[in-house]
């Protein structure tokens, strides 16, 4: 399959006009000016008035939330068979929605990896799962209804052994409160620098990926120093927190469509008291902590955090227009959301258009480089490809 005729951005740049990408399969067999396929007679996909990306990264979500006004209230709701026929659903639209990979950060008793498994074979259709089980967190910690609550440095490598045993590809720990998590302050740090170490070290031990819930400036810190690959939204992010984490290169996901999703729909009556007056207060510093890291040239990969209120799967995309609105180029949040995101995944075959990558594609009208509405509004996804085969978007 060739497409031809169109604009194409391969995850780090725009290429020159007159490129064409070819697919063989489920990989991108060739990546070459339009002459190259001269003599060509196999199938064509005309790309004219269009641009042709990588299949977007979302670097944190919750399939097993609904994106209700709750979602914790829901899900407690719901039976074991109902929440992985959710998550089932809540996969098909995330990649109808042109996301082709997702970290899954934090799910309901280890339910999410024969969702995670059973895509992966093929059997139902979804975006590449990574996923980290079950949170760890302290005792009363945020997001404790679900998370595996340990307390001490060894009960914490407990926990994570428990979750690479059930088959966890990568552990995330909570560092502090958090916005929806009733009686907790997000500017709290939760776990001590020992315990979080600790956890950290344990899942490097068994080569997985760590990430951490820090909002809080001690808490990030503590993340940092104890070697995290990745902070989850950062919002009281200082100078020194800055100082570390480009030391460390550490990735910051800075989830800016949960907060916003929050206060965008505070009037509706529905979403808890204590997470709208929550994210009211960290608002602003959310903002300027991501702008903090972004003018510093530090590592952002996109993450939404998809299922908190309002944030559902399938709008995934709408996290660039917020990167941008936040100050990032077009072309700045597109790699954050293709190249970034595979590098913080551990994606080696994903993320960028090139000879012998996975054909993770997203076809978009008009030029994302120039308007980031062209990729951010699902309405303008023209076709969706998960390892070359094409799904129909919203």
């Amino acid at each position: 399959m060739l497409f031809r005729g169109g604009r194409i951005f391969d995850g780090r740049q725009a290429l020159a006009e007159g490129f064409a990408v070819l697919v063989d399969g489920a990989r991108i067999a060739r990546v070459a000016p339009q002459d190259a396929f001269a003599g060509y007679a196999g199938p064509v996909v005309d790309t004219t008035g269009c641009t042709l990306l990588p299949g977007l990264i979302d670097c944190h979500v919750h399939l097993c939330y609904t994106g209700s006004a709750d979602p914790r209230a829901t899900l407690q709701k719901m039976g074991t068979g109902q929440i992985v026929l959710t998550m089932l659903a809540n996969a098909g639209r995330t990649l109808a929605g042109g996301v082709t990979a997702v970290r899954d950060c934090g799910g309901k008793d280890h339910l999410e990896f024969a969702v995670r498994d059973a895509i992966e074979q093929g059997t139902f259709r979804g975006p590449t799962i990574r996923a980290a089980g079950r949170m760890i967190c302290m005792t009363g910690g945020h997001g404790n209804v679900l998370a595996r609550v340990a307390d001490g440095c060894d009960e914490v490598v407990k926990a994570v052994r428990e979750q690479v045993h059930a088959g966890c590809d990568l552990v995330k720990i909570m560092a502090t409160g958090g916005v929806m998590t009733p009686g907790v302050d997000p500017r709290d740090a939760h776990y001590s620098a020992a315990e979080i170490t600790a956890g950290v070290h344990e899942a490097k031990r068994f080569r997985r990926r760590t990430a951490s819930h820090a909002q809080g400036t001690q808490g990030i810190l503590n993340a940092v120093r104890a070697g995290i690959d990745s902070i989850e939204h950062g919002i009281y992010m200082d100078e020194q927190c800055l100082e570390e984490m480009l030391a460390a290169g550490t990735f910051l996901v800075p989830t800016v469509a949960a907060v916003q999703n929050i206060l965008r729909n505070a009037d509706s009556g529905a979403i808890p008291p204590y997470a709208v007056e929550k994210a009211r207060a960290v608002a602003e510093r959310h903002r300027s902590s991501f702008r903090l890291y972004h003018r510093a040239g530090g590592r952002i990969a996109m993450g939404t955090d998809a299922g908190t209120p309002f944030n559902r799967h399938g709008e995934n995309a709408q996290e660039l227009a917020f990167m941008v609105e936040w100050g990032m180029t077009p072309a700045e949040a597109l790699t954050a959301a293709t190249t970034r995101g595979a590098e913080l995944m551990g994606l080696e075959a994903a993320g960028v258009i090139a000879d012998g990558m996975a054909a993770d594609l997203l076809l978009v009208r008009g030029d994302p480089t120039a308007e980031i509405a062209a990729a951010a509004d699902p309405l303008n996804h023209v076709a969706v490809y998960k390892n070359g085969t094409a799904y129909t978007p919203h």
